[in-house]
């Protein structure tokens, strides 16, 4: 977690990749640079898949993240409930890591005792409260999403009135795959407001491939985009400063 930064990729999909790299290799990747992977499954009623759930479980599990199977109608908290576990989880990892640098490398939090595990506890849930957030968000919009994607707006947009609350800044980001064009499309660039997607959705259209490998790969470097404009901008203050302007 370099620089109080905490990076997820929430990954919204209901079915099995079809199309370019293996994406658990690709999450594997993303967890091996700082990005946690955290996998939505949305089903339909009746309808179980467990080819697609195995992928779902793989995906997330190599990318350090948590994973969740949803009927459509259960997406909006569950996306709430996932990122706000994810972040939970990332952090008890990185307290874990200053624990065994301080206290000797077989130490975990699991092994303090009940109050000095309370005290853990609470600098995670700061730490949850103000660590700058960075969310890139992947839509699944192949065919079979079509009729889902207006519950994951609503999903999405909820989302961000819940992590608003918190005194941390907060970046999203959103692309769909397929694109119009390509494997994968940015609808929205890093920003604040995740409102804007309210005007998006509706023009979004639906295909029949499902690249979820190429998405994964391509939202790694959507993080190093904005890892890199963070350095410039930072470059920029220390000139200002040094130069009395």
């Amino acid at each position: 977690m370099a620089k109080g930064h905490l990076k997820q990729i929430l990954l919204i999909t209901d079915g099995c990749s079809n199309h370019g790299e293996d994406p658990i290799a690709m999450a594997a990747l993303a967890q091996e640079q700082g990005i946690t992977i955290n996998v939505i499954g949305v089903i339909e009623e009746n309808v179980i898949d467990q080819k697609a759930i195995q992928e779902i479980e793989g995906i997330a599990m190599s990318g350090g993240g948590v994973h969740q199977i949803v009927y459509a109608h259960q997406l909006s908290q569950t996306v709430q409930m996932v990122t706000r576990k994810a972040m939970t989880q990332t952090l008890q990892g990185v307290v874990n890591k200053e624990l065994q640098q301080i206290l000797g490398k077989h130490t975990s939090m699991e092994e303090l005792p009940p109050e000095k595990r309370g005290e853990v506890m609470e600098v995670v849930d700061e730490l949850g409260e103000t660590v700058s957030l960075e969310i890139l968000v992947l839509v699944d919009t192949s065919a079979s999403m079509k009729p889902k994607l207006p519950t994951v707006k609503e999903a999405l947009l909820d989302l961000s009135i819940s992590l608003n609350s918190r005194i941390g800044e907060n970046q999203y980001s959103v692309s769909v795959f397929p694109g119009k064009k390509d494997e994968v499309e940015q609808v929205l660039d890093w920003t604040p407001k995740l409102e804007s997607l309210s005007s998006i959705f509706p023009k979004l259209s639906t295909g029949g491939i499902t690249p979820t490998g190429p998405a994964i790969r391509d939202a790694i470097q959507h993080f190093k985009k904005m890892r890199s404009l963070r350095n410039l901008l930072r470059s920029e203050e220390e000139y200002y400063d040094e130069s009395g302007m």
